[in-house]
């Protein structure tokens, strides 16, 4: 069975799983006219071909049947229902309580799914990543809300990003992969409309590969333009993709996809009541078959369109049933599968369910982000970490990966303080998200040097900027791969939030008039002295260390497990690298 929407002779043919429906219409529109054709059932799926029918067309599905959620039964004939398997939609998700509602007709309000033109698959090629060059996480909207280069109706887009300016400082910094947040169409979660807010991340997905229409105006071209952009200066592209939940949310969420079609996609409890390992409401159960078939299928479309690899977040979930198996049938899936066997996988393997924290845990060949470097290094700085911590995650945590890392070094991410943040903030400023400051993290690892938040002493200015420079010193010098979120390499703030999801305004967005232009040139130099040194990061073959004192003498023991130890240098073949925690330098050569 072909999902979605499927080119045939003279028409389409349409396919929706709705295993426990007693009926389903698929819903043409012409503007806001709505004709309605009976689909016949076929095993699990609902099928219906229909002549004249071609790319472009707009449509959804209405799904009747027993009403009675406390069983997962949520059929509501007034309900229109997206593709799960749609590519392009009409509109963005709004959020509305009438799509709780059953009864209340919602047409008017949710997403029309498009039928898709047929395109040429990119040829596959190595994917664009490279230890000796750092990934750089970035939302789309938010990196280039504020850019004054880029064109107004440009940006927040997709293809701002393929803008020459934007490319140039990419280019300027070293990176060599972008790693694009969620790109997929998401809605609000309900508690933000009332508080005149929205969610400006986007990990609250409705289905797994419908790009959303605010962020590329042009669909599907617009990503794959961008994209062949991106690889013609020599960037790779990576998608931040969220398959562990939908937005459909908890038992109160809304009706849009899944949940009016096929409730049994999501992980239930032996009680009936949703299980909930994602802290968002639901969990989509990687055990089914058919949800496999759809990340699987999600993970090809994009791939087609040329990109170079993708991030799973909350990556457990997807090797759940209910338990996190290493060995799940999705990783097998994936290595066999030609589209998709040689894109670089990287996962983050945690969530909040049972026995979720699952660093090292996944396959040979996945990458994985790395929060035991964040935080040892965090505290190293902080003055409160010991040298021998440091060393293990500066020669890329053998004692998580063994000799071959895998690890996704990172300082900081979408989630949490900005670096600039860290070292301006002991405590969260998050009171602009509606929750009295409750949400984020409260222990952060950061410190403020005496003053919270922005400062005008010149000694304190002075000692943040070169912890700035000591963090990114060192995060450039280690082994594996590393991950820069967009404008710390400039120092950005947001004003002490470290849960912006919900700030897509001034907080959130890039501010590129304020850039600090030293540090920045600062992180030039540094990827420049990572970029000529690819034999230092290599990942599969450990470089041979000697490490010695500050005062040139050989480490001991002793020297390893003293609190107060100020440093160390570490001679590699190629490279110098001393760390000297009292000057708060970080100097390589």
């Amino acid at each position: 069975m072909t999902p979605g929407a499927c080119a045939i002779p003279g028409g389409t043919r349409f396919a929706v799983r709705a295993r426990e429906a007693a009926g389903v219409w698929l819903c043409l529109f012409d503007g806001d006219a709505e004709r309605r054709v009976a689909m016949a059932r076929d095993g699990d799926w609902f099928v219906a071909e229909v002549a004249g029918v071609g790319p472009g067309q707009c449509y959804g599905y209405r799904a009747d049947g027993e009403w009675a959620p406390d069983r997962g039964r949520w059929f509501d004939p007034a309900k229109l229902l997206v593709d799960p398997y749609a590519v392009e939609l009409d509109r963005r998700f709004a959020y509305d309580p009438v799509l709780s509602a059953f009864g209340v007709d919602t047409a008017a309000i949710v997403p029309r799914t498009i039928v898709p033109a047929l395109s040429a698959a990119a040829p596959v090629e190595r994917p664009l990543i490279d230890p000796a060059r750092p990934i750089y996480e970035l939302n789309v909207r938010a990196f280039t809300m504020q850019h004054p280069d880029v064109p107004e109706e440009q940006r927040g887009t997709i293809a701002a990003l393929a803008h020459p300016a934007i490319i140039a400082h990419l280019q300027k910094i070293g990176v060599g992969t972008v790693e694009l947040m969620p790109i997929v169409a998401w809605i609000d979660e309900r508690h933000l409309p009332p508080l005149g807010l929205r969610n400006a991340w986007g990990y609250n997905p409705v289905v797994p590969m419908a790009i959303d229409p605010g962020l590329a105006p042009g669909g599907v071209t617009e990503l794959r333009d961008t994209i062949a952009a991106l690889h013609a200066a020599g960037i790779g592209v990576v998608l931040d993709l969220v398959f562990n939940h939908s937005g459909e949310s908890d038992r109160d969420g809304p009706i849009l996809s899944l949940r009016g079609l096929d409730d049994r996609s999501y992980a239930h409890a032996p009680d009936g009541s949703l299980i909930n390992d994602t802290g968002t409401g639901n969990t989509l159960d990687a055990g089914d078959a058919g949800v496999r078939d759809m990340i699987l299928a999600s993970l090809r479309h994009f791939a087609a369109l040329g990109v170079d690899g993708f991030r799973f977040d909350l990556a457990p979930v997807i090797a759940r049933s209910p338990g996190f198996d290493r060995h799940a049938p999705i990783f097998a899936a994936i290595a066999a599968d030609p589209l998709l066997q040689h894109k670089v996988m990287i996962a983050e393997p945690w969530d909040i369910g049972p026995g979720g924290y699952q660093l090292g845990n996944f396959p040979a060949d996945w990458l994985e982000w790395n929060d035991r470097y964040r935080d040892d290094v965090r505290r190293f700085w902080r003055g409160d970490g010991g040298v021998g911590h440091l060393a293990t995650r500066l020669m890329g945590s053998a004692d998580i990966f063994g000799p071959v890392t895998r690890s996704v070094h990172f300082l900081a991410a979408h989630d949490g303080f900005t670096l600039a943040d860290l070292v301006s903030h002991i405590d969260r400023h998050n009171h602009a998200n509606g929750e009295d400051n409750r949400d984020g993290h409260g222990d952060n690892l950061s410190w403020n040097h005496g003053v919270e938040g922005p400062s005008d002493d010149p000694a304190v200015i002075a000692a943040r900027a070169a912890d700035l420079r000591a963090l990114l010193a060192t995060l450039f010098a280690t082994r594996g791969y590393i991950q820069l979120t967009a404008g710390d390499e400039f120092g950005r703030s947001q004003r002490g939030n470290n849960n912006a999801y919900a700030q897509d305004n001034a907080i959130g967005w890039v501010n590129w008039r304020a850039r600090d232009v030293a540090l920045e040139e600062h992180v030039a130099t540094l990827a420049a002295w990572r970029r000529d040194r690819p034999a230092v990061f290599d990942t599969d073959v450990p470089q041979q260390a000697t490490w010695l004192a500050l005062d040139g003498a050989p480490m001991t023991a002793e020297a390893w497990e003293a609190p107060d130890c100020p440093g160390f240098e570490l001679h590699l073949p190629g490279a110098t690298i001393r760390v000297d925690r009292p000057a708060r330098t970080v100097t390589l050569r």
